[in-house]
């Protein structure tokens, strides 16, 4: 199985970057197969890949993703381009529709139709990579501009046809169409249990496009720690949790929260993101369930992590997202060694 990083988050702003570049310098020395940056409304997505692309080799250097409502499709298609030829080839690209409450509220971008947005911006960045003029006519996009004194371009770098492109989707129809055209996807709020939720419409959208599940890239994360106080530990990941079920989009339109729901856990979801939405945020990660935390993270013994990495493995997970925590930035190396060691010895 392969591993993967992340750096950056929604409130991320460069604090310690010296620290950031030297962990993933280790880290792609350990093996480690990804390191994907992620934005939100602090650091971009692009700059920090440009600048790992310099300090590394072979890793490879992921958005993990571009909100395809930041930037038009064909500036996306000459971004990827630039950081492919820079980085000698390493670069993926991983786009994902984001919110409502970022796309609309930062962006000042219709969120209405994210699906449908996200599948002309796929043919517009493929269009690019592959050296085709681009023009286009859809719903939301179309290239040159009517009535206008443009005229479809050609972009001038090579083309970059094989680029990969992967998808961070969550509903079902996306999901499906991650399987129809997507070189990967990047899955949350996935449990092996219940992988069925996501993999059902992904292997629709595959047989669609005459692939299988060998034929795409299934990468999901969690948070890992070693120990045996396992009650602290799922603690400490509860107000995550609640986070992410009330406030990873709006009341009305949180994906995180809908794909928890159903996976089977509708009672919780519904009461935590009431609670969050209420401003009772303690009490929101209070009503989170132990058995949602075990069930999403590789925490306790080097015998329970071991055995929620195989369930991840037989439900056909190909790539691990790996957070494993510190409490300073030599901890944060020893603790991503640890659970190197203990991937590769249980799988």
């Amino acid at each position: 199985m392969k591993t993967a990083i992340g750096v950056g988050s929604a409130y991320y702003n460069g604090e310690n970057w010296d620290e950031l570049v030297d962990f993933t310098v280790k880290a792609e020395a350990m093996g480690v197969d990804f390191v994907w940056s992620a934005e939100a409304w602090g650091m971009d997505a692009i700059v920090p890949l440009a600048y790992l692309a310099a300090r590394t080799e072979k890793i490879r250097l992921g958005t993990g993703i571009i909100q395809i409502s930041s930037r038009v499709p064909a500036m996306i298609a000459m971004t990827s381009q630039s950081l492919r030829t820079i980085s000698g080839g390493r670069f993926v690209l991983g786009l994902g529709v984001s919110g409502p409450q970022v796309v609309e509220g930062l962006h000042g971008a219709a969120f209405a139709h994210p699906l449908g947005r996200l599948k002309e911006s796929v043919d517009i960045i493929r269009m690019g990579l592959r050296g085709d003029k681009i023009a286009y006519e859809g719903r939301h996009y179309q290239l040159p501009r009517a009535g206008g004194e443009g005229k479809a371009i050609r972009l001038s770098q090579p083309p970059a046809p094989d680029l990969p492109i992967y998808l961070a989707t969550l509903g079902p129809k996306s999901l499906e169409y991650t399987g129809e055209v997507a070189d990967g996807w990047l899955g949350t709020s996935f449990m092996p249990e219940t992988a069925d939720v996501f993999f059902a419409h992904l292997k629709k959208g595959l047989r669609t496009s005459g692939r299988t599940m060998a034929d795409i890239d299934i990468q999901v994360g969690g948070s890992f720690e070693v120990g045996d106080d396992v009650e602290r530990m799922i603690e400490a990941r509860k107000p995550g949790m609640a986070f992410t079920l009330g406030a990873m989009g709006s009341p009305t339109t949180n994906f995180y929260n809908d794909a928890y729901k159903r996976a089977g856990w509708a009672d919780a979801a519904v009461e935590v993101q009431r609670l969050w939405v209420d401003h009772k945020r303690e009490e929101a990660a209070r009503r989170v369930p132990d058995e949602m935390i075990l069930a999403t993270s590789f925490i306790g013994t080097r015998d329970m992590i071991t055995n929620r990495l195989r369930a991840y493995r037989d439900a056909g997970v190909n790539t691990l997202r790996i957070s494993a925590g510190g409490h300073n930035h030599t901890d944060r190396i020893d603790k991503l060694s640890e659970v190197l060691d203990i991937i590769n010895d249980a799988l």
